[in-house]
């Protein structure tokens, strides 16, 4: 199976539901709201799945992008297909195991884009957000967007607030930023 990101680019996936990779209209929604952060940014990609996301982002001009997966199987479908994608001037880095132990690895880098998307029914959302705002990965000024079911409310976390939510049928879209008294050092 495949799907096509920007520039009409081919990517490969895993066959059936294993990696759900996000709709092209959401892909194209977020990439829209956050057209003018992606050149240049460091992009962190959570439960990457077949790497469309980060895929997306290095051909958008990301000068760094880091993934996380559990699965063996997709990361290596995501290793090619970001070499297929990434210029020589852009790094790319996947790590492979469970994102919470995972995050902890990250902890002296910042990103300026960071896109979650778990398994729906996973009991991630609460601990992913709180390590991220625990080792504020999240640069200021940047932006998180977390993919979930419409109906689930997501957690608020000191460090992080929600800026904005959009529903695109079965998908739903949260983001999230620094919170402005998390920026200049309290809350710790």
């Amino acid at each position: 199976m495949s799907l096509r990101i920007y520039g009409n680019r081919a990517l490969k996936t895993l066959p059936g539901q294993a990696t759900r990779p996000t709709s092209a209209r959401v892909r194209e929604a977020l990439f829209n709201i956050w057209k003018e952060g992606i050149v240049t940014c460091r992009w962190l990609d959570l439960c990457a799945g077949s790497g469309a996301m980060g895929a997306e982002a290095l051909c958008r001009g990301a000068a760094l992008v880091v993934g996380i997966e559990q699965s063996g199987r997709a990361c290596s479908l995501i290793e090619e297909n970001w070499r297929q994608v990434a210029t020589p001037e852009q790094a790319f880095k996947l790590l492979r195991g469970d994102v919470v132990r995972r995050l902890q690895t990250l902890q002296s880098q910042v990103f300026d884009r960071i896109y979650f998307d778990p398994p729906y029914a996973s009991g991630l959302y609460e601990p992913v957000l709180k390590a991220i705002a625990r080792d504020r990965l999240l640069a200021p000024g940047g932006e998180m967007a977390v993919e979930h079911a419409p109906a689930r409310a997501l957690p608020i976390v000191p460090g992080l607030e929600i800026c904005r939510q959009k529903n695109y049928g079965g998908t739903a879209l949260t983001f999230y930023r620094v919170s402005p008294a998390w920026e200049v050092g309290e809350g710790d």
